[in-house]
């Protein structure tokens, strides 16, 4: 009933988002040190210990070498989980902790903006993160060519796919612990079963029909051939449903986050 009386008007962002988004980005570069460190940091960790770990017994896996087939994966879940955590801890502490929304809607911006801004930034941060694994990925000669930078702007849809998604989580929490729900529910089993680790062929039939509507399975089919080096099939198929979920995201973050500071 609660959900039904959230205002369910189409979106409007302006040029405003682009001011939000200034704003994250001016912050971040006084956490620049941090942010680096945690952006090659852990998915270097995965990258080399899995890689070189289990690559001495997998010789090649899909037609290409394991740390190869791993590092397109971790660039696809990197941009995933960064743009979650973004989406989540930093934008309920603005929403609710800091108060930084209270004192943006006292000036021209609406509330569009500022979820719109937002999502520019969850996506920026993805691809933040996903150019870091790209440029260790590339140290390691495990990249295809030059083309594996349109692993960048795919980094990007993810970003904004996930941060729509992280949003709708912030809308509704109450405090922090909230997003345990989210990440241990969602976001982990996406990464262990969307062919990040493992082409998903391995999995039993049911399962692999199943997670075909979860967008990090189109995430990793984007962007491994594109770091890879090897043909992109069904693109218009990915992409739309990354694009789906971003925009549904979004619409229905924005009518929450209306019924939470607005109503």
């Amino acid at each position: 009933m609660r959900l039904m009386e959230a205002d369910w008007t189409l979106p409007q962002p302006g040029w405003g988002a682009l001011a939000v988004w200034r704003r994250n980005l001016r912050v971040w570069r006084k956490l620049i040190g941090p942010a680096v460190v945690l952006n090659f940091g852990e998915p270097t960790l995965y990258l080399l210990g899995l890689g070189f770990g289990l690559g001495a017994f997998i010789d090649t896996m899909s037609g290409m070498p394991y740390l190869a087939f791993l590092a397109s994966g971790i660039i696809a879940s990197s941009a995933m989980t960064t743009a979650s955590f973004e989406g989540t801890y930093s934008v309920f502490t603005r929403m609710d902790v800091q108060r930084t929304y209270d004192a943006m809607l006292a000036t021209p911006l609406t509330l569009d903006d500022i979820l719109a801004g937002e999502m520019l930034w969850c996506a920026t941060k993805a691809g933040f993160s996903a150019a870091a694994i790209l440029a260790v990925a590339a140290l390691l000669g495990v990249t295809g060519g030059w083309e594996a930078l349109w692993a960048l702007p795919v980094a990007f849809l993810i970003g904004l796919c996930f941060g729509g998604l992280a949003l709708v989580v912030s809308a509704v929490s109450s405090n922090y612990d909230f997003f345990n729900y989210y990440f241990v529910l969602a976001v982990t089993p996406m990464l262990i079963l969307c062919g990040v680790f493992y082409p998903i062929e391995g999995l039993p039939p049911a399962m692999q029909a199943a997670i075909q509507v979860l967008p990090l399975t189109h995430a990793v089919a984007l962007a491994r051939p594109l770091v890879a080096g090897l043909p992109v099939t069904d693109v218009a198929l990915h992409v739309a449903v990354l694009v789906l979920y971003a925009g549904a995201g979004f619409y229905l973050a924005l009518a929450l986050a209306r019924r939470r500071l607005l109503v």
